[in-house]
C-alpha cells in the first residue's frame, strides 16, 4: 500500500529515486507500437492465486521534494489477501487479511488498521488482489511505449479513491513494472523481480498478531 497511493499514503508512505526517470515512463511516446497490454492483463489475472514477489518502491513527491526509494517483500493469495515487508530504508509491514489493513511501524511499534475496503478501491491491491474481472473496477486500455514492456493503463471507475491512473507492464507475460499516478501529482512505480507465480502459501501469513506493547490505532 502499497495509498499503495492509496493504502500506502494513508496508512504510511514508503519511497523513491529519480524524477526524471520516472517522468519518462509516465509519459507516452507518440512513435511507439500498441502491444495488447488490455489482453496482457487479462491474462494474467487468470488463474492467478497467489504470488510472491521484491520489489523497489520509488515515490516522486507532488511538490517536486526529494524522490524517496525503498525496497522489501511482495505477497499475495487471492481473494483480497497480502502481505508487504519493507526491510529498507525502515522495516514495515503492511497485512491485509481479507477485512482490514494493519501498518505495522517496527520502529515507532505502532499499527494503524481500517477497512480494507475502504482503502483498496481503484488501487493496485485491488486490481492483483480481487477475483473480479478487472473492467468491473477500471477503465482499461492499451498503452504506447517504446521499450521491451507491453503496456496497459487503468482508470479507476470509482470517485472514491485517491488514485488517478495505473499504468502496468510485462515483459514475456510476466508482471515487470506498475506505475500508479494519485490525484494531488505524487508518481509511485513499483519495479518487481524474482516473481513466483502461484508459490504455496499459508493463510497463517496473512493474520495480524498484535505486537506486545504496540500503540493500536484505528483510523476508520
Amino acid at each position: 500500500m502499497l495509498s499503495f497511493c492509496c493504502f500506502h499514503s494513508r496508512l504510511g508512505r514508503a519511497a523513491a529515486a529519480n524524477l526524471l526517470l520516472l517522468a519518462a515512463f509516465m509519459t507516452t511516446p507518440a512513435a511507439a507500437v500498441v502491444a495488447d497490454g488490455v489482453e496482457e492483463v487479462t491474462d494474467y489475472l487468470r488463474g492467478l492465486n497467489s504470488l510472491q514477489a521484491d520489489f523497489r518502491q520509488i515515490t516522486i513527491p507532488a511538490d517536486g521534494g526529494a524522490a524517496l526509494e525503498a525496497s522489501g517483500t511482495f505477497y499475495l493469495l487471492r481473494p483480497n489477501r497480502f502481505l508487504w515487508e519493507y526491510d529498507d530504508p525502515s522495516t514495515q509491514r503492511i497485512v491485509a487479511d481479507g477485512k482490514r489493513i494493519y501498518m505495522h511501524d517496527t520502529e515507532l511499534n505502532q499499527v494503524t488498521h481500517r477497512s480494507q475496503k475502504q482503502v483498496l478501491d481503484g488501487t493496485p491491491a485491488q486490481l492483483l488482489a480481487s477475483r473480479e474481472p478487472p473492467e468491473k473496477y477500471f477503465r482499461i486500455s492499451n498503452l504506447s511505449r517504446d521499450d521491451h514492456r507491453t503496456w496497459a493503463e487503468l482508470i479507476p471507475k470509482t470517485q472514491e479513491t485517491d488514485v488517478a491512473k495505473l499504468q502496468i507492464g510485462f515483459v514475456d507475460g510476466e508482471l515487470d513494472t506498475l506505475l500508479m499516478e494519485d490525484r494531488f501529482g505524487q508518481l509511485t512505480r513499483f519495479i518487481f523481480t524474482n516473481v513466483d507465480r502461484n508459490p504455496q502459501l499459508q493463510y497463517s501469513m496473512f493474520r495480524f498478531e498484535r505486537p506486545r506493547g504496540a500503540d493500536f490505532l484505528s483510523v476508520d
